[in-house]
């Protein structure tokens, strides 16, 4: 089969689109034929060995995954040859970049059937940090006010649909570029970092900050002050430490992504209902996946990217 692999960490110069053993699926696992692959930064950290993730070199990334249940392992009960799934996989084993991966069963759930197959990667690993970033640190109930700042990314776009649908008054800081999709989504009012000084545009208390991008520790702080008395601070950038105010109860919580296929299944039946969107920039072919790794560390990727198998 084909696959994206790199033998030595470093630079996106390191991959290649190269010939692989097909993988074989052991007891509780099965084989899937991928669909797509969806690219995210954590992918160009693990490549550049800044992430403390343990991986047997050559290393295939991709840790989201959709595609069609091709061969089963001994023990698996729920999943059969030719149906169609979507996960989030092991972050240290073979990943998703390649013809085909192996991948626990229970971390696999069936695919949306409202979208197409490929597209159905761009879910797993950002629509799960948004439910857990929200509600299993954040506990965000409906009527109260959550601010997500950096709502123009991939996990901003789920956080703002999760958190309107869940009864919540959203504030949401996105650029021009974003500012669209994020009003799509749902939110009641948008901040333009770009122009406005969030601290001065949000000045009502909110009950949960939401924070999801780049920022000073100093930024931090000051708009972690805008968050009432009792509420929560949560963020998924564990670089910078995430404040709280003991003196009037702000609690802090710092996101760290875990499997969860239940509240996975629950995002596929909202896919399928219409009340949850998977927004996709672009597809790239397998091969590309490398320039699209370079791209990113350049700055050029915005939103979700799916890398799909060449000639499909």
């Amino acid at each position: 089969m084909k696959a994206v692999r790199f033998h030595e960490t470093g630079g996106p110069e390191v991959l290649r689109y190269e010939d692989a053993d097909q993988p074989v699926p052991g007891a509780g696992e099965v084989r899937v034929r991928v669909a797509g692959s969806a690219y995210n930064p954590a992918d160009g950290g693990m490549r550049g060995g800044f992430l403390p993730i343990p991986v047997t070199l050559p290393h295939v990334p991709g840790y989201d995954v959709s595609g069609t249940v091709d061969a089963v392992g001994e023990g698996v009960d729920g999943l059969t040859v030719g149906q169609e799934v979507v996960g989030f996989i092991p972050m240290s084993a073979d990943g998703s970049a390649a013809e085909y991966v192996v991948a626990p069963a229970g971390d696999l759930v069936p695919a949306p059937t409202a979208i197409p197959l490929a597209d159905a990667a761009g879910l797993p690993s950002v629509g799960l940090t948004a439910w857990q970033a929200l509600f299993e640190a954040g506990g965000l109930e409906a009527g109260q006010r959550v601010l997500v700042n950096g709502a123009g990314g991939p996990v901003g776009g789920y956080a703002v649909q999760l958190a309107k649908r869940a009864g919540a008054h959203v504030v949401a800081t996105a650029s021009p570029r974003s500012a669209e999709s994020v009003r799509a989504a749902g939110a009641d009012e948008i901040v333009d970092h770009t122009t406005t000084s969030v601290l001065e545009a949000v000045t009502e208390p909110v009950d949960v900050l939401l924070n999801l991008a780049p920022i000073t520790p100093e930024g931090f702080t000051a708009m972690a002050a805008r968050v009432r008395d009792g509420g929560v601070v949560v963020s998924t950038t564990p670089r910078v430490t995430t404040p709280g105010d003991e003196a009037r109860g702000v609690r802090a919580a710092t996101v760290f992504l875990h499997p969860d296929a239940d509240v996975l299944a629950q995002l596929v039946t909202l896919v399928d209902d219409g009340e949850l969107h998977v927004e996709i920039a672009r597809r790239v072919p397998l091969s590309e996946l490398p320039e699209l790794h370079a791209q990113a560390e350049a700055g050029q990727v915005h939103g979700k990217v799916v890398a799909v198998p060449d000639g499909a």
